[in-house]
Order: structure tokens, then C-alpha cells, then sequence
């Protein structure tokens, strides 16, 4: 089988409506994708809808978090964060952590109104982003980053979009630095993210199975310690096939996540045709993805099944 933990659609930030995300799925032989939009699952129906026979869909979502910085430098989890208006986004001493929530149900109260919380103020922080880019005597418009995001959460890669269509930069990837919208860059805002072992408690409320991704992508590095740390406030698993992770890094991936009786996940990342990690191209093991299913009680995965059609 082969079975991919890790995609987007244009419901965040990629470029593929799900129903071609879906498709493409299928050319590229897959048996499994999970559809993992960041903060929202506004795909899901839609991809289920578009579900042919043999191939089956994991709802998902790849939630937005962060990690405070211990008094000794590095980034263990913190204590729940409180909640209560628009915090101007995580602080300097904190860092963003992605988490994969998988088969969790999308209507537990408490999970429904973080992820609301983090899209609101995703809008808010992708505004003043394009205000401070106007301020730089940059030519992108607000209309134009949200008719680029065409009603899907908007971020990041939205606003690198729209920079690359006015010719600031030679491409989206280029806007992702000090001179632009890289973190710390000159017309970079900082946003709300829950703390990772707040996310991870709302996920396994909500019946889910919290993986931690990516966790050696640059950027979003953590270390052993703190996926330890993790794994004491719930944490379920580690993305270890990933195309940001080489060999050497997957087997010391391998080794931590055996260790802690993780469930080990892979998946593309595939965003479409911005930053296309090729659906398929990583995959997770079929023996990690049923200890994946087997965890979970939030939700099941969706099955394609024969129309009418298909019967005759």
C-alpha cells in the first residue's frame, strides 16, 4: 500500500482544490492520503466527495503551534496557554511547531474553537504583513492576497504569491527571507498558536492521534529532549519520512520514535503546484499506519466506493 500522511489543498495553502488533489492522488498510485490543511478541514467533504473506489481518505489537519524556550535555552513544552482575545502571535523566546492531528472529531467544542481562534488571527496577521509591505513602497493589495487565497485560510505562501506575481521576488520561495516575510524579516508579524501540549491534550480529547511533523525541517527543528516532553503530554507519533529529512536523520527519526513506542508517519507534504513534494513520493509503513488507526476514536477513515456507474 501506499499511504500518504501529509497534504494540502487549496482549503489552506495549497494550490489544488481537493477534488484535484484527489485526482492527482490517484495518477500518482496512491491507496491512502491523509488531507491535512493547515487549522481548518474545509476539504474534507469535498475530497470525500470526490473519493473513486480503492482509494481512501484520512480527515485530518496539520495544526499550528508553538514551543516556549526553557530557561536554559532550549524549547520543551510549555504550560497551557490561556486563552482570551488576539495575542499579537507567539513571543520571541517561543517557536512554531507544526502537529499533524489525524481522525479526531471535527466538532469537539474545545479543539473547533482553538483552530477558529488560529484562522481569525492568521487574517489579522496576513493583513498587517500586507500593510507593512505597503509601508516598504511594495505594489501587493490585500484583494489581491485574499483572491490568491480564493476563501482558504489565509497565509504565508498566499502573500509570496502575490510577491512573485508583482515581480518583488523571482519566485514565492524567495519571499521566505530577512529582506521580506521570513520570520524576523522586515515585514514579518509574529501570530497566536496555541502551546504544543495544548494542542496535543485537544487532539486526544477529541478521539485524535497527534503526530509531530516535520521535526527536523529547518526551521522547526526540535530535539530529542522536548519530543520526550511531548510525549508526556500525549504526543502519538513522529512524521519520519518526510522530504526534509535525509537518511541519517530518518534513522536517528527511526530509532527515537521506537523508543518511545511512537507511531512513525511519512508523508509528501504536497502542496500542488507551489513547493509539489510529488503526492506519494514519501509514504508511511502499513504496519504504522493501522497502530495509527488503531488509536483512534474521534473519527474513521473515508472509503471510495463503486457509484451506480462503476456497477453496471
Amino acid at each position: 500500500m501506499r499511504i500518504d500522511l501529509h497534504v494540502h489543498s487549496s482549503a489552506s495553502d495549497g494550490t489544488d482544490p481537493p477534488a484535484e488533489v484527489v485526482r492527482r492522488a490517484v495518477v500518482a498510485g496512491c491507496d491512502v492520503i491523509a488531507l491535512t490543511d493547515h487549522d481548518t478541514v474545509a476539504g474534507i467533504a469535498a475530497a470525500a466527495a470526490a473519493l473513486p473506489p480503492g482509494l481512501t481518505l484520512v480527515p485530518g489537519m496539520e495544526l499550528s503551534c508553538q514551543l516556549a524556550r526553557s530557561p536554559g535555552g532550549g524549547f520543551p513544552p510549555g504550560p497551557p496557554s490561556p486563552r482570551g482575545g488576539f495575542p499579537p502571535g507567539p513571543p520571541r523566546d517561543s517557536r512554531s511547531v507544526h502537529l499533524l492531528a489525524y481522525l479526531f472529531d471535527p466538532a469537539y467544542p474545545a479543539l473547533a474553537a482553538e483552530t477558529e481562534l488560529i484562522r481569525d488571527d492568521r487574517v489579522h496577521r496576513a493583513r498587517a504583513m500586507v500593510d507593512r509591505l505597503g509601508a516598504l513602497g511594495v505594489p501587493v493589495k490585500w484583494e489581491r492576497v485574499e483572491e490568491i487565497a480564493a476563501g482558504a485560510v489565509v497565509g504565508r505562501p498566499h502573500i509570496a504569491r502575490a510577491l512573485a506575481e508583482a515581480g518583488v521576488v523571482a519566485t514565492p520561495a524567495d519571499a521566505f527571507t530577512a529582506e521580506w516575510i521570513g520570520d524576523g524579516g522586515r515585514a514579518h508579524v509574529g501570530r497566536y498558536a496555541p502551546d504544543a501540549a495544548r494542542a496535543i491534550a485537544l487532539v486526544r480529547a477529541a478521539g485524535g492521534v497527534p503526530v509531530l511533523a516535520h521535526p527536523r525541517s529547518p526551521g522547526y527543528e526540535i530535539g530529542d529532549e522536548v519530543v520526550v516532553g511531548l510525549v508526556s503530554a500525549g504526543l502519538a507519533g513522529l512524521e519520519v519520512f518526510h522530504p526534509d529529512h535525509d537518511q541519517s536523520e530518518r534513522s536517528r527519526l527511526t530509532q527515537l520514535a521506537n523508543s518511545l513506542h511512537l507511531v512513525m508517519t511519512g508523508g509528501s507534504d504536497d502542496h500542488g503546484a507551489f513547493g509539489d513534494g510529488g503526492l506519494c513520493g514519501e509514504t508511511t509503513p502499513p504496519d504504522q499506519y493501522e497502530r495509527l488507526l488503531a488509536l483512534a476514536t474521534g473519527a474513521r477513515p473515508v472509503i471510495g466506493e463503486p457509484t451506480a456507474t462503476d456497477l453496471r
